[in-house]
């Protein structure tokens, strides 16, 4: 890289101070949504104000950058996308503008909307949006370009923005039509070398995270190029700091000598990589330090709270609208309980998706185990607190064949330890919780023998009283990203899809609710897993 003196030529050092967000999801305030008056240890609040205080305590020049999956993910977003009307992501970005942000970085979530509502978001946003491999019809980025250089006293500073190019095979193609996504590695290595010419220091900001153990090198999912940041440092020199994302990992390391990190989610920390910078080297960046700072005991921004004050009240109302009740008991106390047992919720869920679509057997997972259940009066907060991605439905046209394989790719979630008992598959956990590629099924019965090899767990599978052969058709009511293989599910794609519903799952739910606003809690015990 070229060196160059600070203005008027004296000779110091400096320490150049990157601060990072990423995988905020919409949570804004402290709280889950499970109910009013939270102040849990999360939340944009609490990172707007680490990031103050950094700020006011630097004694050099300071980027901020976010590292995407700014625009789905809790309630808030699916109110102002989905029941807003108009749908307004621009009263999320105040939150961003006001934090003031250098730049940011798109995620794969960002596209859950549609191009529509990104674009509009794209649009409120103060600070460049960046993407280098995510290019439109006409091979251009699709946001605000691949990189941006700042100056900061007399620093020239490179930050290019990249996305996990894994999207396609989530998204619904619809929210992607016209893009192309390019190799994040291969896109990486053409804009470093010319980023070099140009900039002091280099920071790639990845929306994606890593493939390989930081510490062995082995490999810790199958590389199929969701995540590549191990290869990306590990092959392409010349990056000075990585701030990397997607996998809602707590990272603070060097990696191949590069400082490295990774925030979390929800703002539950806030990434500080500190580069020491002295501009009469060749190569400026003399030093670094990799750290994250909680947010937990930080109090929230005052003044962002204010701005924010009007989004989180209209959310908050809407959350507690009457949809209907129970009748019976519909609670989830114990989330692997209800993933091993099939519980009432979970068959409701079901029977919500083939009502919806006209069909008589589906597929759902219980995403996560923050979720509680329906109480006796359901407001849209149990909705959406519990079905908790914008997930709309499909409906595939499959063979028993794909029927048994989908059901070998769900019984890998469990394994069996050295006490005999059922424990969650380690993969499914680390290096980020996959609850929700563990799905349930309904209209068939069914037994998974855990005790046995993988592949060949499925011991019973059945419709109405008869065997299903792997020549037998049926039509399988799934969620989008299911339904176009995302998970692992490579025997369900696009090309299997005979129809769909566009509704969200939180629309299907209540319109369900006001035609039925007495549900009864029912379990029919239809698959059993056993060692």
């Amino acid at each position: 890289m070229l060196s160059r003196r600070f203005d008027g030529g004296e000779n110091l050092t400096l320490k150049l101070t990157i601060l990072s967000t990423s995988d905020v999801h919409g949570f804004v305030y402290p709280t889950n949504f499970v109910k009013q008056h939270l102040n849990l240890p999360f939340g944009l609040l609490k990172a707007a104000q680490v990031i103050a205080k950094e700020r006011q305590n630097a004694t050099g020049p300071v980027l901020t950058v976010d590292a995407g999956d700014v625009l789905e993910g809790s309630p808030l977003t699916e109110y102002l996308a989905k029941f807003s009307n108009p749908p307004a992501p621009q009263r999320l970005m105040k939150a961003y503008n006001a934090i003031d942000y250098d730049v940011g970085v798109l995620g794969n979530h960002e596209f859950n909307y549609g191009l529509n509502y990104l674009k509009k978001a794209v649009e409120n946003t103060n600070y460049p949006i960046l993407s280098a491999n995510i290019l439109n019809q006409d091979d251009n980025s699709l946001v605000d370009g691949a990189y941006r250089i700042f100056s900061k006293q007399g620093i020239r500073i490179a930050v290019l923005g990249l996305t996990t190019a894994y999207i396609p095979f989530w998204e619904d193609p619809v929210h992607i039509k016209g893009l192309k996504f390019k190799k994040v590695l291969d896109t990486a290595k053409h804009y470093v070398e010319e980023l070099k010419k140009k900039a002091d220091v280099l920071v790639v900001v990845y929306h994606g995270g890593f493939e390989r153990d930081l510490k062995t090198g082995k490999e810790t999912e199958s590389l199929r190029g969701e995540n590549v940041g191990y290869e990306l440092l590990k092959t392409i020199k010349g990056i000075d700091a990585l701030v990397s994302a997607h996998q809602h990992r707590l990272i603070a390391t060097k990696l191949f000598g590069v400082p490295t990190v990774q925030a979390g989610h929800r703002g539950a920390a806030v990434g500080k990589i500190t580069l020491e910078i002295d501009p009469q080297q060749t190569h400026m960046v003399v030093g670094s330090t990799a750290e994250l700072i909680s947010t937990a005991k930080y109090p929230v921004h005052k003044e962002l709270k204010a701005i924010m004050t009007d989004v989180e009240t209209d959310t908050q109302t809407w959350l507690d609208q009457p949809l209907g009740k129970v009748q019976g008991n519909m609670k989830i106390t114990d989330p692997f309980k209800a993933r091993i047992e099939e519980s009432a919720f979970i068959e409701f869920i079901q029977k919500v998706q083939m009502e919806a679509t006209g069909t008589s057997i589906s597929a759902t997972a219980l995403f996560n185990d923050e979720a509680t259940g329906f109480d006796e009066q359901i407001t849209m907060r149990e909705v959406v607190t519990n079905y908790v991605y914008p997930n709309s439905l499909a409906v595939l046209r499959v063979s028993g064949a794909d029927i048994r394989a989908a059901l070998e790719v769900s019984a890998k979630y469990f394994m069996v330890n050295e006490k005999n008992e059922f424990i969650v598959n380690p993969r499914y956990l680390s290096p980020k919780k996959r609850h929700y590629n563990y799905d349930m099924y309904e209209g068939i019965d069914y037994t998974l023998d855990i005790s046995k090899p993988v592949g060949s767990r499925v011991v019973r599978l059945a419709t109405k009283g008869h065997p299903i052969e792997a020549k037998d058709s049926f039509e399988i009511v799934l969620n989008k990203y299911r339904a176009v293989g995302g998970g692992h599910y490579p025997m369900f794609s696009e090309g299997k899809i005979i129809r769909e519903n566009t509704e969200a799952m939180s629309e299907l739910i209540a319109d369900y609710l006001q035609k039925h606003p007495v549900i009864t809690a029912t379990v029919n015990n239809n698959f059993k897993i056993i060692k």
